[in-house]
């Protein structure tokens, strides 16, 4: 069985594995201190994906997805 096509993908080019894990990324030079832009991984391409951004002094925090989304659905709730 393949992944679910309403499950959210990895970002990493060319995969199609469900995603696990987010990726709380900013570029300073763009983006506020408090803004984050994400990316999705597979348990595959975490390291990888992590480790790019992680060079480049991008990488801010990875959680699992499902803990991501229950975070930010109770801190937007009411």
């Amino acid at each position: 069985m393949g992944p679910d096509p309403d499950s959210p993908m990895c970002s990493a080019k060319g995969c199609r594995a469900d995603a696990v894990w987010v990726l709380a990324w900013n570029n300073p030079k763009l983006h506020t201190p408090e803004r984050r832009k994400t990316w999705l991984a597979c348990d595959e391409h975490r390291e990888h994906l992590s480790q790019f951004l992680g060079v480049r002094g991008f990488l801010k925090d990875v959680v699992r997805l499902e803990d991501w989304e229950s975070h930010n659905t109770d801190s937007h709730a009411g």
